[in-house]
């Protein structure tokens, strides 16, 4: 008898070659509520801030704690829930971080004290920091190869679908019940969501390369009906294809079961493992440092009307985000598009360029004798192109590049790695340029950030040689 191993490379095949069906697309849907949720509590906490002011009195250490919680706590879990989804099952970390998010909610809805608050978005940012790697990982090892790379994509692009949901639900509450406790039905909204997608995920199988790889191969093999591909197409096709005969056993493979992030700088995968980290960790340190400073410059398009109140200011807020919003969707659908035709490292290459580009066209209107509000058009130009070319580009690339250059066994701990090194690039935005721009003024941020977009791009391009077909899956 053939040990279980054996059969994993037809098991694998008929994963790859099903055909594209319903199940598919709400296996896809139920692994992408950690991005819509990313999107949606972001949004969620800052139209809930103007009514925690008043509501706490909140001065503006407690609300810098409030939003880098949700950053810390995404750091600390993205590469723990990378793990335990290569020990323990990818399925089972969907569904526990889905459980954190509505704890999460609970606690923040019926906080009784601003630090309640802090708690919450901690661990909110805990639950969605360790989905990252265990969805993005479950949606590579469950589309077929000709749909895998448009899939991965669309699943960090409902991260902007998951924002423009929030400034709706934002201008929903604010209208039907308007009222200065309304940031816990702000906040307890995410708690709604997640509760959807938790019980999507008990639906859902386990992963069937995961099952394989653990040795659960019969168990895999019953699972391919769900992926519209029967289960005789992977069943002893070695066997079938010619008469038994004593063979040389294959070659002896280096074992990467119980293998952990140590692997991951190995000499074989220490190329993918910066390349799937360290343009991700530049981005998003761009992506938050623009984030920071991005209000005090569109802040001067913003008229003053009048005063009508804590409740209308805050919707008028609400609709400004979904107009934002709208426009971030629209970059994502773009690269749903263009990832697949172009690949992902033209993409993130050409990306980071946009970004750069965006930058500079920001600083000539900075450092311009005559001041930034007689080029307004550069302004506004470099922050379209700056996000454009973001959300078109590395924003969506960095996400699927590391579930599929590693095989099974550490594919979730590569992915949750990257995760964690973006979002210590993402606390070094939050934390680090408020301190420079003290020092060095908006100019110098503004060039510090062009220059961080251009070692994405050199970064991309030094470790592009590790990166793989596009939809195909690593398996060495």
């Amino acid at each position: 008898m053939s040990p279980a191993p054996l059969p994993r490379g037809p098991l694998f095949g008929a994963i790859d070659q099903a055909p594209m069906n319903w199940r598919h697309y709400m296996l896809w849907l139920a692994a992408s509520g950690g991005a819509f949720l990313g999107g949606f509590t972001v949004v969620a906490l800052g139209l809930a801030v103007p009514l925690l002011k008043q509501d706490f009195s909140l001065g503006p250490l407690v609300i810098g704690f409030m939003g880098a919680a949700l950053v810390v706590g995404a750091a600390a879990s993205g590469s723990i829930g990378g793990v335990l989804a290569d020990k323990f099952g990818r399925k089972r970390v969907m569904v526990i971080d889905m459980a954190v998010v509505i704890l999460a909610a609970l606690l923040g809805a019926f906080a009784s004290d601003p630090w309640m608050l802090v708690a919450a978005q901690l661990l909110s940012g805990a639950g969605v920091g360790a989905d990252f790697p265990a969805s993005a990982t479950y949606v590579s090892e469950t589309m077929p190869a000709r749909t895998r790379a448009r899939m991965i994509v669309a699943t960090i692009g409902t991260q902007s679908v998951g924002m423009v949901t929030a400034a709706l639900a934002g201008m929903a509450i604010l209208k039907f019940h308007p009222a200065a406790s309304d940031w816990r039905l702000l906040v307890g909204a995410s708690g709604v969501i997640a509760s959807l997608y938790f019980l999507a995920r008990l639906r859902a199988p386990e992963s069937l390369r995961w099952l394989a790889t653990k040795g659960r191969v019969e168990e895999a093999r019953a699972l391919l009906s769900q992926l519209g591909a029967p289960a005789r197409d992977a069943a002893m096709p070695d066997v079938a294809a010619a008469p038994a005969q004593p063979t040389a056993p294959p070659p002896a493979q280096p074992s990467l079961h119980g293998a952990g992030l140590g692997t991951l700088f190995s000499a074989r995968y220490r190329a993918r493992t910066l390349l799937v980290s360290l343009p991700w960790l530049l981005m998003d340190v761009a992506t938050y440092g623009v984030g920071l400073f991005t209000p005090v410059i569109v802040g001067a398009f913003h008229v003053d009307g009048a005063s009508g109140g804590l409740i209308a200011s805050d919707f008028t807020d609400a609709e400004g985000s979904a107009v934002v919003d709208l426009f971030q969707m629209d970059s994502f659908l773009a690269s749903i598009w263009a990832v697949p035709i172009f690949g992902r490292i033209f993409m993130q290459i050409a990306g980071f360029a946009g970004m750069a580009i965006g930058m500079t066209l920001l600083l000539f209107a900075a450092v311009a004798n005559d001041g930034p509000m007689m080029h307004m058009s550069f302004v506004f130009g470099g922050f379209v192109l700056f996000n454009f070319a973001m959300n078109a580009g590395p924003n969506a690339t960095t996400f699927t590049l590391a579930p599929t250059l590693f095989p099974t066994a550490i594919r979730a701990s590569a992915s949750g790695f990257a995760a964690g090194a973006a979002k210590v690039g993402a606390t070094a935005g939050v934390f680090v340029v408020p301190q420079l721009q003290a020092a060095w003024g908006l100019d110098g941020v503004v060039a510090l950030m062009a220059l961080v977009s251009l070692a994405g791009l050199a970064a991309t391009a030094w470790f592009a040689h590790a990166v793989n077909d596009e939809g195909a899956l690593e398996e060495d």
